[in-house]
């Protein structure tokens, strides 16, 4: 039995991660100084294509699937989660169009952002062909257009909002604002229960990978730091209590990853996802709840400081748990699936329980 990607999402998932490696961690700091990415950035990622992973081959994307994105968000998460939401143009915007039979082709071109809202974030209604709603926070200061995600209803505006700025967001190469909604113009109306239930847990999962590539970045780091940093003569993390908690740290993250993984499968699979990726977001947001505030205890003082990431990824982690939601939307998307479903639990290795 092998679990390893196939060649092409190795490949995949290696260019992601040289990516990150090689243009979005080196200048993390500098694109939250500056509230976005610089345009380098930007032209190195649309030549590579990373955004066009589940874009339809008509629609001239790479017509791959939820697993290649979740490998690609993990890499991009690991490097700077904020600058890998400001870069993907469309993100999870692409959800409901794909999932409740609307037309790509409709969606802005290469260059410009499009953001997802749904009723989870704050006030919305979509009343005949009119929208209006107000959402606290969007990790965006700027934005071209909006996919709004209401119930089982979805569409797309184009005006009639306005993203007023905000200071001190975990996600700060996104930038971040308030949203407001006021009675714009509904254009491409859809309505479908079942693809709409689709596209929140696809929008889930992305959340939820990004957040693997943060926990992972934070587990790394504060692991290498004990390795380096030594008190009464040995490294910090030879002594007892911190060899537990990188322990448990750890643990969380391969746990969280399997659900994110069979999740994704389900869905390329063309199979019940909801359940299952509402369950990965949830349980990617409790371990991110353990994995943060310890990679900043493991370095103490330092962990507050700039100079060290695991301030970032702490932050990084909270702001993208509230998305969609957050963890109590999700748990209880999943507890209500689980109560409707009388089917057998389908595991991502073909087997049932």
């Amino acid at each position: 039995m092998d679990l390893k990607p196939d060649e092409d999402l190795q490949l995949i998932s290696e260019t992601a991660r040289r990516f990150g490696e090689e243009m979005l961690a080196p200048k993390m700091r500098e694109a939250e100084a500056a509230g976005r990415v610089d345009d380098e950035t930007r032209q190195a990622f649309r030549e590579i294509g990373l955004a066009g992973l589940e874009w339809p081959e008509e629609a001239d994307g790479a017509g791959l699937g939820s697993v290649a994105r979740v490998l690609v968000n993990e890499e991009l998460g690991a490097a700077d989660a904020g600058a890998a939401l400001a870069l993907d143009g469309t993100g999870p915007a692409l959800y409901p169009i794909l999932e409740m039979g609307g037309d790509v082709a409709k969606l802005p071109s290469e260059g410009q952002r499009v953001l997802l809202v749904s009723e989870f974030d704050g006030d919305l209604d979509i009343d005949q062909e009119r929208v209006n709603g107000t959402i606290p926070w969007v990790p965006a200061s700027e934005v071209d257009s909006i996919v709004v995600l209401a119930g089982d209803r979805a569409a797309t505006i184009r005006s009639g909002f306005t993203i007023d700025p905000l200071r001190g967001a975990g996600l700060r190469a996104a930038g971040a604002g308030e949203l407001r909604i006021v009675d714009a113009q509904a254009h491409d109306l859809l309505e479908d229960p079942a693809g709409a239930a689709r596209a929140r847990a696809r929008a889930r999962l992305y959340v939820a990978s990004l957040l693997l590539g943060i926990m992972r970045a934070a587990c790394d780091f504060s692991r290498e730091y004990a390795k380096e940093r030594k008190a009464f003569g040995k490294p910090i993390g030879h002594h007892q209590a911190l060899a537990f908690l990188i322990t448990d740290m750890q643990m969380a993250l391969d746990g969280s990853r399997l659900l994110v993984h069979d999740a994704a499968w389900r869905v390329d699979s063309g199979l019940p996802c909801e359940s299952t990726a509402a369950s990965a977001l949830a349980e990617c947001i409790e371990a991110s709840r353990l994995i943060g505030p310890s990679g900043v205890q493991i370095l103490g003082g330092h962990g507050f400081m700039a100079d060290y990431p695991v301030e970032k990824y702490m932050r990084e982690s909270r702001a993208l748990g509230l998305l969609f939601g957050g963890f109590d939307a999700a748990v209880e998307e999943a507890g209500r699936q689980v109560c409707q479903s009388d089917a057998p639990l389908e595991l991502g290795l073909g087997e049932a329980v």
